[in-house]
């Protein structure tokens, strides 16, 4: 709760309009999962309540701008069952809205005294960028290695995770040691989450994941499931033709083609074998958990890492 109020107060502006886009995200709720990694890491160390919420707040900010972005990006509608602020006020606003949610995630960073941070996490935001650009680069691309696919997440999604483990830890001064096992738990558990994401896009229910299902074949972007069952000779080809059927013309005047494709992922391999790439990535984030102490915060995040790949939304 004292993490949601700082996101609230830091999203006031003097421009009505600007506060009132951001809230809306905000509003929609969200899993908050970045502001818990941060604050249990934190227990490794020298606890200061405050210090750790700043870096908490900045995080989630960062996260919250990008989401902005990626919706005009996506032309998306929905996200988390609510309109995108890009539905409800147009591209313009929303891109602005994002600008606006980063630079308020700038102003609290500058609350932290390791100056490096700061360009640790400048870094990462490059790279974060560098994987929506891969993304957009590779819609459509039917013949990527898994390899490419990994390389993108992890810029995209599992970075950001990763830093927060790896920002609670710097902020209390815990150990190296303790920094370096809390680093890697964040980049390994952020991966199995990506690819669970992605599992979910086919097997949860529109209701469950507050958008349509199916929604990365409609945008061409290829994740693990698609990938995998491209590579089967029984459906691979049809796969692959469906998917050029969606990409030549409007995605909603090839409903068939789509609602096909959709189903041949489901009913193949794809998912089992996505499922088990991100099982091995969360026993590699047990490992690293296992150098930690044994205490309290461990066991949660542990249990937080469980709840990973037990989602259903």
């Amino acid at each position: 709760m004292f993490v949601e109020n700082r996101l609230h107060h830091q999203l006031q502006s003097i421009e009505p309009i600007l506060e009132e886009t951001s809230l809306h995200l905000l509003q929609a709720g969200g899993k908050r999962l970045r502001p818990v990694f941060v604050l249990l890491s934190g227990s490794f160390g020298v606890y200061d309540r405050d210090l750790l919420a700043s870096a908490a707040v900045a995080i989630e900010l960062i996260h919250m701008a990008t989401l902005v972005h990626d919706d005009v990006i996506d032309n998306a509608d929905m996200r988390r069952g609510r309109p995108t602020v890009k539905a409800n006020y147009g591209n313009r606003l929303a891109m602005y809205t994002g600008d606006f949610i980063f630079a308020q995630a700038l102003f609290v960073l500058s609350e932290l005294p390791d100056k490096n941070l700061h360009k640790q996490l400048s870094s990462a935001i490059e790279r974060m960028t560098i994987g929506e650009i891969e993304q957009i680069r590779d819609l459509y691309n039917f013949d990527q290695q898994m390899r490419k696919y990994l390389v993108r997440i992890r810029r995209k999604t599992a970075l950001l995770i990763e830093m927060s483990c790896m920002l609670g830890g710097v902020v209390s001064e815990a150990g190296a040691r303790h920094v370096s096992a809390l680093r890697r738990f964040g980049y390994y558990a952020g991966m199995a989450f990506q690819i669970t994401d992605d599992i979910l896009d086919f097997t949860a229910t529109a209701q469950q994941l507050g958008k349509p299902v199916g929604s990365d074949l409609r945008q061409g972007n290829m994740t693990a499931p698609t990938l995998f069952t491209l590579c089967e000779k029984e459906v691979g080809d049809e796969l692959r033709e469906l998917l050029a059927r969606v990409n030549a013309g409007d995605a909603f005047k090839n409903r068939d083609a789509l609602e096909r494709a959709v189903e041949l992922v489901k009913s193949g391999s794809g998912v089992a074998r996505s499922q088990a790439l991100a099982n091995r990535y969360l026993e590699k984030a047990h490992a690293a958990l296992n150098t930690l102490p044994e205490t309290r915060e461990r066991g949660i995040l542990l249990a937080m890492s469980g709840f990973i790949s037990s989602r259903d939304r």
